[in-house]
C-alpha cells in the first residue's frame, strides 16, 4: 500500500475537501485523519464517534457484560 500525503478542509456537514486535486483516479482509498492538537477535540464529540465505530461492536455482546455496579472498590484521591 503507498500512501499519499494531502491536506484538506472538513466543513461543517462532514465534508472533505482536499487543497489541491490527486492524480490517482478511479481508485478505493483508505483515509486517515490527522487533527493538529491546537484544535482539541471534546469529550462529547470523542465519546460519540468512538460509541459508532464497528470495532468495538464486540463490546455490545451480553458475554461481554460481565461487570455489575456491586464490583470494584471506589477509588481514593490520597494526593
Amino acid at each position: 500500500m503507498k500512501a499519499v500525503e494531502v491536506t484538506g478542509q472538513i466543513n461543517n456537514k462532514g465534508k472533505l475537501t482536499l487543497d489541491h486535486p490527486l492524480t490517482y483516479l478511479n481508485k478505493r482509498v483508505r483515509v486517515i485523519i490527522l487533527i493538529s492538537e491546537e484544535e482539541d477535540i471534546n469529550d462529547q464529540n470523542w465519546l460519540k464517534n468512538m460509541s459508532l465505530n464497528p470495532a468495538f461492536d464486540f463490546l455490545k455482546s451480553e458475554d461481554e457484560d460481565i461487570y455489575s455496579i456491586e464490583d470494584g472498590e471506589p477509588v481514593k484521591n490520597e494526593a
